[in-house]
C-alpha cells in the first residue's frame, strides 16, 4: 500500500522540481532586471489564489489525495512561472527595442 503511493507522489516531486527550477529561474532574471513588485504579485496570485485552491480541490473534489495535492502547486507554479515568463520576455523586448 505505502509503495504505490510513494511512487506517485516521487513523481509528482519531480515533475514539481522541473516547474519549480523554470519559475525561480525567471524570478531571478527579473530580479536583475530591478523587477521586484509585479513579480510578487504575479507569485503570490499563482501560489494561493490558484495553488493552494487547486491543490484542495484536486486532493478533495477529485478524491486524488496527496497526489492531488502535488499536482495543485505544480499548477500553480505553473502558471507562475508561464506569467513571469511572459513578464521577462515583454520587458526584454521593451529593452531592446529602446
Amino acid at each position: 500500500v505505502i509503495i504505490p503511493v510513494a511512487v506517485t507522489l516521487l513523481a509528482m516531486a519531480a515533475l514539481f522540481q522541473f516547474v519549480d527550477a523554470a519559475q525561480v529561474m525567471t524570478l531571478g532574471m527579473l530580479r536583475g532586471m530591478q523587477d521586484t513588485q509585479a513579480p510578487m504579485v504575479i507569485a503570490a496570485v499563482s501560489y494561493w489564489l490558484i495553488g493552494a485552491p487547486a491543490s484542495y480541490a484536486l486532493a478533495f473534489w477529485a478524491g486524488l489525495g496527496a497526489p492531488g495535492v502535488w499536482l495543485g502547486l505544480v499548477v500553480g507554479l505553473a502558471c507562475a512561472g508561464i506569467l513571469l515568463s511572459w513578464r521577462f520576455l515583454r520587458l526584454s523586448a521593451a529593452l531592446n527595442a529602446s
